[in-house]
């Protein structure tokens, strides 16, 4: 694959992409992104990112790029890299601007798009710890994908630390949330569930389609509701992943369970 990225209505190479050095993105994480899947040379649900978007730089007030020149700039860049699976990162920050918190009235975004390359394999089996960081889905910034990401790292970090693959956050309820870079599954009494978006869970594209096709509910699980979790996954864009643990409590894997979720997120 080509290194070549989409920037601001440009095929570039990565070697001559350049942001600007006052671009509120860089300086003060002002923007949101997308990990888009790419199957095939195509991008499946890119309808459910470019809706999610939307919706992202309406809370923010950011001016939202065109849709229609978002998926052209997909496609030309998927042709130009002959990318065939893998993955887009879109980013979309505020674009540059004076120094201090507000933003100029009339902002000019800065849109790039990267793609990475790689092969659909199902990950191990993951182990989780409870973070001692909390997600508050109260605030508007847990429903988008902000460039804000300095929870995840840390609480990701502080689960290697631990020795243990990554790390399921509460919310500011005292329920589970979600974990650094995915949502979550249990399964429960026989029943799938997914945290609710209010105990900070991010509303990912996802869960959103497994929700819509029945495969589970939403459902709150405080910390001592653990014990009674049978089976877990994580769940985003690009990944299904059994969970074989969390802390001292042992989950179960559930083969057929498994191959009927990734069918469905991932056959086409």
């Amino acid at each position: 694959m080509s290194a070549i990225v989409w920037l601001n209505g440009r095929l570039l190479d990565i070697a001559d992409a350049h942001i600007a050095p006052n671009d509120r993105g860089f300086l003060l994480s002002d923007g949101l992104f997308e990990t888009i899947r790419v199957a095939n040379g195509q991008t499946p649900h890119l309808a459910r990112h470019l809706a999610r978007l939307e919706e992202g730089c309406a809370i923010l007030r950011l001016p939202s790029p065109d849709r229609t020149l978002l998926t052209q700039a997909i496609s030309d860049l998927l042709h130009a890299t002959n990318l065939s699976d893998g993955s887009l990162r879109l980013t979309v920050t505020r674009g540059t601007g004076p120094r201090g918190l507000v933003p100029p009235a009339t902002p000019h975004p800065t849109v790039l798009i990267q793609g990475t390359a790689s092969t659909m394999s199902v990950p191990a089996p993951v182990r989780l710890g409870l973070s001692r960081y909390r997600r508050d889905g109260a605030s508007p910034l847990a429903r988008v994908k902000s460039l804000a990401c300095l929870l995840s790292v840390m609480s990701r970090m502080e689960a290697v630390a631990a020795e243990l693959d990554d790390a399921l956050l509460l919310g500011t309820t005292g329920a589970v949330a979600e974990a650094s870079a995915a949502n979550i599954l249990f399964l429960r009494e026989g029943r799938l569930q997914t945290p609710l978006i209010a105990d900070g869970a991010l509303p990912g594209t996802s869960r959103a389609r497994l929700l819509d096709g029945g495969f589970c509910m939403e459902g709150r699980l405080l910390p001592q509701d653990i014990k009674t979790v049978t089976g877990a996954w994580l769940v985003n864009a690009l990944s299904l992943t059994a969970v074989s643990g969390i802390d001292s409590h042992d989950l179960s894997l559930h083969a057929e369970l498994d191959r009927r979720l990734r069918a469905f997120l991932f056959s086409a």
